[in-house]
């Protein structure tokens, strides 16, 4: 097992162990934010489309301002438990913690759509997709959204989300583990001021994460999008990065994933809080590959081999996994995606039918038969 550590604190010892897994709903976080000390604000600010509170929390005491939020999608929910670790790491008494809180003030959202949170689905309970509403704010969850951020005036924002097992980075075959984006401004992706800033911070992250996961970050599509919270907020200049937690080899469950999303978030903080964002350059934000969609969730190579009649020489499938809600969890059911030549895809699980043992292990899976 890779050492986790931060600041010589031991991971273990901070992750938020009440919330595992994919399926994290309000009612696992309220009790958390219930809990948590008077130095963390806790407030309801608004309520969902189906009535369930929305609440924030904001801790710290500096002059700079940070706004994060997590589970604007309801289905992505990695960054909210990386959030709640976060919290506790900010807990600890250690001269990394006590340089952030006393430099910067901290106001998270840690679940804007527990509506979709609860039914697992990336839309709200009006099924829209609220960050392609920030401009018509049609939901109360926009509301909430831009209300927060118009009321806290913060100087970055932080825009947390999960993506699919589909990416990798650049031509590899290296799962995008996490990626960043600035977004853009304008038609343009024209580099502002603002945008430089995000640039930058982005940069002292992946450099950051370089060093544990090498190879494994990318960089998001930053094609403009008025419609996109994170367009919207660097229009309006402030310095915004999405951060995209997305799939480490075998980790479904994202256990492992949200321990990188934990280190961008403090590595962001330490930058911010010490000053030291000019140590970063913009330019190099752009030596990060950029995320392609090369993956399947299993890739099974010369199919012919099981079915000639099927298919032909050198034909492969490529399997994706649904996420389906079942019992307040979620299962991972697979599903043909595509099938053909698949040459340059990837898989996570890979099985090709001229290999003698691959063919028996394949044979031996489960997922075949229902297929």
């Amino acid at each position: 097992m890779f050492l986790m550590k931060i600041d010589d604190i031991d991971y273990l010892s901070i992750q938020q162990n009440n919330i595992q897994g994919r399926y994290i709903t309000y009612g696992h976080i309220a009790k958390l934010l219930a809990d948590l000390p008077s130095s963390f604000k806790v407030e309801r600010i608004g309520n969902s489309v189906h009535g369930t509170p929305i609440e924030s929390v904001t801790f710290g005491q500096g002059s700079k301002k940070i706004f994060m939020w997590s589970q604007m999608h309801g289905n992505e929910s990695t960054t909210t438990k990386a959030v709640f670790d976060l919290i506790n790491l900010l807990r600890t008494d250690t001269k990394l913690t006590e340089g952030i809180l006393s430099s910067c003030t901290i106001k998270v959202i840690p679940m804007l759509n527990p509506d979709g949170a609860k039914a697992y689905t990336r839309v709200n309970g009006d099924d829209v997709d609220l960050n392609r509403d920030a401009q018509i704010r049609s939901q109360p969850e926009s509301i909430v959204l831009r209300e927060c951020y118009e009321t806290f005036k913060p100087n970055f924002c932080f825009n947390l989300h999960d993506q699919r097992t589909i990416f990798n980075v650049g031509a590899t075959p290296k799962p995008a583990t996490v990626s960043f984006l600035a977004p853009a401004q304008d038609e343009k992706r024209s580099i502002s001021g603002t945008r430089g800033i995000s640039m930058q911070l982005i940069s002292a992250m992946s450099k950051q994460l370089n060093t544990m996961i090498p190879g494994q970050i990318g960089r998001y599509d930053d094609t403009f999008n008025t419609n996109c919270v994170g367009d919207t907020f660097q229009m309006l200049h402030t310095p915004t990065i999405l951060f995209e937690a997305g799939h480490f080899p075998g980790d479904y469950e994202r256990e492992i994933t949200r321990w990188y999303i934990l280190n961008a978030l403090i590595t962001a903080l330490k930058v911010i809080s010490d000053g030291s964002i000019s140590d970063y350059k913009k330019e190099d934000y752009f030596d990060i590959p950029k995320n392609n969609k090369c993956f399947y969730d299993i890739l099974i190579k010369n199919v012919h081999i099981l079915d000639s009649n099927k298919y032909g020489e050198g034909d492969a499938i490529g399997i994706l996994f649904k996420e389906v809600l079942e019992n307040d969890a979620i299962e991972f059911v697979p599903v043909i995606e595509k099938t053909g030549n698949l040459k340059g895809y990837f898989g996570h699980k890979t099985y090709d039918c001229l290999i003698s043992n691959d063919l028996v292990n394949l044979k031996t899976q489960s997922f075949w038969n229902d297929l």
